[in-house]
């Protein structure tokens, strides 16, 4: 959605090398914002962001209009209610449908592809592959890594409107996460104690709201089990201000990679 960072130069950068054509897209879609969030004031850089595209090796830049994209009133919408209703979509419950259908339609613009899509936003990477499973989209969705700042903070288009006192404590956030990863490494297998690790020390933080969810799941059904094994997700979502901050980690437990549809 534009705005671009090292996160998304990494993403276009694997894209034009790996393939014999690197295409991105710019877009803020609205079908991903509900009423009162932040559409009107999320930021838009698009000069810069032509910049970063071109020098990680970008062939064809599309930015298209809202009135492009949508030039009538949408009747049809994707929707994957069992991946997407818990976690980010009870905080955001029209959101995941947005992301759904325009990436759809993206992907129909484009035709057969690779699509790279950032680990941060994991729960949209598993709908993501979940859908081009379901669908028989002609897509191989391919996750790359987090991309973090110095202090562990994920890169996020958001963090730019942090305040100083909370940028300078948001990377609280993750080390919460390492914390509750730390405790599967160290044998915990009880997802709700390592859920309670997370949540202790973010309460320690002084900025940082009470965290929409945290939540220890199995990576490919997003389900939390009674016993931790395999691969496995630590989500949390947490607000500083009016600015909402999500991250992730992996933990596996048995070396395999945990793929939706598998």
């Amino acid at each position: 959605m534009g705005a671009l960072h090292d996160g998304h130069r990494s993403l276009m950068a694997e894209a034009s090398s790996a393939n014999d054509v690197g295409v991105a897209s710019i877009f803020v879609n609205p079908l991903q914002f509900a009423e009162g969030e932040d559409l009107d004031s999320y930021p838009r850089t698009l000069d810069a962001d032509a910049e970063m595209a071109e020098a990680a090796g970008i062939d064809v830049l599309f930015v298209p209009s809202v009135r492009q994209m949508y030039p009538s009133s949408t009747w049809t919408t994707v929707s994957l209610e069992v991946v997407t209703e818990p976690w980010e979509g009870a905080s955001r419950p029209t959101h995941f449908s947005g992301v759904a259908t325009v990436v759809t339609k993206l992907f129909n613009i484009v035709g057969p592809c690779r699509a790279y899509f950032g680990e941060k936003d994991f729960q949209q990477l598993a709908m993501l592959r979940r859908m081009v499973f379901d669908l028989n989209e002609p897509v191989e969705v391919v996750g790359m890594p987090t991309i973090r700042e110095d202090d562990g903070l994920a890169m996020s288009s958001r963090n730019r409107r942090l305040l100083p006192e909370h940028r300078e404590e948001a990377s609280i956030v993750n080390r919460s996460l390492q914390a509750g990863a730390a405790a599967i490494e160290g044998g915990e297998r009880d997802p709700q104690a390592v859920e309670a690790v997370v949540r202790a020390v973010l309460a320690g933080g002084v900025h940082c709201e009470e965290p929409d969810y945290v939540a220890v799941v199995d990576a490919a059904s997003l389900a939390v089990p009674e016993r931790l094994a395999g691969s496995v997700r630590l989500l949390t979502a947490v607000r500083f201000g009016d600015v909402r901050l999500i991250d992730n980690l992996g933990v596996d437990l048995d070396g395999r990679e945990a793929v939706l549809g598998s």
